[in-house]
């Protein structure tokens, strides 16, 4: 079992993530000025965390403290020091004071402070940030020097170091304590992705970045997800034994917890008393070929079920259609004939997986066993969480329409009151004359397998509506979890944008500094630090990565509305790689408008 107290000290791992600013969803890492320091600082030990998390502070900011240090770490710079004095000091950080203690220390050694006039100043550091106590501090530090024989440039620089500390700066114990969570998260997200993302998706809200930007980038680091699914999904997000990531009902936007935790409660006897469940599909989605590969009658394999673009083989992601193609909602890949011409399309999705226990028979018997309301009975059926009961998400949209209403006396069950499919009662529709007549009871031979439609039997099967397309399921993912397991909304117009010029986040390392390039993405940060003059910093996202851009205030002024109101942006600029960081410096700035769904963001916090 993995202990966070004793992990594996100096993992490699860890430190080329860092190195490499692979840095999204790492506590105190993950801002876009740590990742742009991340490359520069190149940490190879521990403390070397424990400066990086101290660094990027206003404190050593303001204290030009920042560049000055990262110089003489690569050797472009002497280390010197203010004072012959502060040597002892100052040493381990390169002759740069980066914590308070050394603050402190230096004001006692250079100005001849007492232990009660450097708790003063210790004060002064925590007490609201004030820069009002630092300057009656000031002129304790003057006198104090003077004595001391320190005047001049060298007293400017010793007294510039501590008054700037009182816009926020770390102690080194701070700041260790920090280091030592980024090293834990750091290797979780290294050794144990799923676990880690997993955790991340459970107590949002936290960090730095929305859910939906953690699981694009779980799915660039190979992790892969399956989705919200009545019949399967918990409240909170877990990982499957086969590592993947099972989505929670927590994320279906609208759906009350008691209700979401109904859902997830509702298991058959076996499972609730901890047994190993497992139920074969419904010999009605045997028969239609859903497994691992598809056989015609004279037991010839016709086809694997396996996206030929992606690889996904989780068959509640592959979709058929009435087109007699499949869709991947991993990829957005559609691919040629994958059925025998005489065999009828469905719109059905497969049956849920088999090493789970089915909980519910039907949407009937989701509605009569958790009290879900019709507006979250529709959301989960436009996200695709009703597919495993046997309809895409339209048609399970036209039979919760019928499934909400009464169903009059003659389908009542009789003993429960609930609908038809819980009281066994069957109708089919006689081939010839049309007339609906009742069927056997189906309770003796237990409850209905998935993908029954108990209450519909002998009506129209499938729906007539017709099933989303690719851009209206990224829609529906977004409105109904703020988020999407399947294509990012980029890549849906990365043919066009490829035309266009428009250059991915992971093309922009391999190109040449000071080329003018296009970028396009989600945006999903926007900053302006009090510390950088007036420059704007945004954060895009596409299908491959995040691109920095950064913005003149010149230019901030002139797109200001472009730049703060749309959430799909194209930008035009200069590129920039200095010290393995890449950025674009925006020349212009356009709106993306028809590219995808809103996007939540970090914005000037």
């Amino acid at each position: 079992m993995l202990d966070l107290a004793h992990l594996p000290p100096d993992d490699p791992a860890v430190y080329k993530m860092l190195q490499a600013a692979d840095t999204v969803g790492i506590f105190q890492v993950e801002s876009r000025a740590q990742m742009a320091t991340l490359p520069r600082m190149k940490p190879e030990k521990f403390y070397d965390i424990v400066v990086e998390v101290a660094i990027i502070r206003p404190g050593p900011i303001v204290g030009n403290m920042v560049h000055p240090y990262l110089k003489r770490r690569q050797g472009q710079e002497p280390v010197t020091y203010p004072h012959p004095s502060l040597e002892p000091i100052l040493k381990r950080t390169l002759g740069v004071p980066l914590f308070q203690e050394q603050l402190l220390r230096m004001a006692m050694v250079a100005a001849g402070f007492s232990g009660g006039e450097a708790e003063e100043l210790r004060r002064a550091f925590g007490f609201k940030r004030s820069e009002q106590r630092m300057q009656q501090i000031e002129g304790k530090l003057r006198a104090g020097m003077t004595r001391q024989g320190i005047t001049g440039e060298t007293a400017e620089a010793i007294i510039k170091s501590i008054t700037s500390f009182a816009l926020y700066g770390f102690p080194e114990s701070h700041s260790a304590s920090f280091a030592l969570l980024v090293y834990a998260s750091a290797y979780l997200k290294a050794h144990y992705p799923a676990a880690f993302y997993t955790a991340m998706l459970n107590n949002q809200p936290m960090g730095f970045y929305h859910p939906a930007t953690l699981v694009k980038d779980a799915q660039r680091h190979g992790v892969r997800f399956t989705p919200i699914d009545v019949q399967v999904s918990d409240w909170e997000c877990r990982v499957e034994p086969d590592g993947q990531v099972r989505l929670g009902l927590m994320y279906v936007n609208g759906l009350r917890e008691e209700t979401g935790r109904a859902i997830a409660e509702r298991l058959r006897p076996e499972r609730a008393a901890g047994g190993k469940c497992r139920e074969a599909a419904p010999a009605s989605e045997r028969a239609r070929g859903w497994g691992p590969a598809r056989s015609d009658e004279g037991g010839q394999v016709l086809e694997e079920q396996k996206c030929p673009k992606c690889g996904c083989d989780d068959h509640s992601m592959l979709e058929a259609t009435p087109e007699a193609t499949y869709f991947c909602n991993i990829c957005a890949h559609e691919w040629g004939k994958c059925r025998p011409e005489n065999e009828a399309p469905r719109t059905q999705h497969p049956a849920p997986s088999t090493e789970h226990q089915a909980r519910y028979a039907s949407i009937e018997d989701l509605i009569a066993r958790t009290g879900v309301r019709r507006d979250e009975l529709a959301t989960l059926a436009e996200i695709g969480a009703l597919n495993s009961l046997g309809y895409d998400r339209r048609s399970a949209l036209w039979q919760i329409e019928k499934a909400v209403r009464p169903p009059g006396e003659l389908f009542v069950g009789g003993e429960a009151g609930l609908p038809s499919s819980e009281s066994g009662l069957r109708v089919s529709a006689d081939p010839q004359s049309g007339d609906r007549q009742p069927l056997a009871d189906s309770s003796a031979q237990g409850s209905p397998g998935p993908g029954s439609r108990t209450a519909d039997r002998g009506l129209r099967p499938d729906s007539p509506l017709r099933p989303m397309s690719p851009p209206e399921r990224l829609m529906a993912d977004y409105s109904g979890t703020s988020l999407t397991i399947g294509p990012h909304p980029m890549a849906l117009r990365r043919a066009e944008f490829a035309l266009r010029g428009v250059l991915r986040a992971v093309d922009l390392p391999r190109g040449r500094h000071g080329r003018r390039v296009r970028v396009a993405g989600a945006v999903i940060t926007r900053q302006r630090p009090g510390t950088a003059k007036g420059f704007v910093f945004l954060t895009l996202e596409d299908e491959t990565g995040i691109t920095n851009i950064i913005v003149r205030p010149d230019l901030f002024t002139e797109y200001k509305h472009t730049i703060v109101g749309a959430p799909y942006l194209l930008v035009e600029g200069v590129l920039q790689i200095q010290e393995g960081v890449t950025s674009v410096k925006a020349e212009r700035v356009f709106s993306l408008t028809d590219t995808g769904p809103p996007v939540d963001s970090h914005d000037f916090r």
